[in-house]
């Protein structure tokens, strides 16, 4: 999912492919959101990206943070309440499709 910067994004950053697969699942879960990314970082970083209100991207990125910390390495997580367009071309690289 392309994203373009007209909703709040949020971001989950850990160690390994398995706990940022769990907070994953939990964001999606938590609130009305949709996901539009992930990343490989490397050194085993990843990173999922979502989308959505802000209220219920800041209730996911909480509900996702606190799973992968549960299973792993938690290293980062952010809300970007309305970020300028520009992230969008960024954080889409490898966008999610419906």
């Amino acid at each position: 999912m392309k994203y373009r910067g007209e909703e709040a994004l949020g971001l989950v950053e850990t160690i390994g492919l398995v706990p940022a697969l769990k907070a994953a699942d939990e964001m999606l879960k938590a609130a009305n959101v949709e996901l539009i990314s992930y990343e490989n970082i490397g050194s085993t970083l990843v990173t999922v990206m979502i989308k959505g209100d802000v209220a219920a991207v800041e209730a996911s990125v909480a509900a996702g943070a606190k799973a992968a910390s549960e299973i792993g390495k938690l290293t980062a997580q952010n809300v970007m309440p309305r970020p300028i367009s520009y992230v969008g071309d960024i954080v889409s690289v490898h966008a999610v499709e419906d």
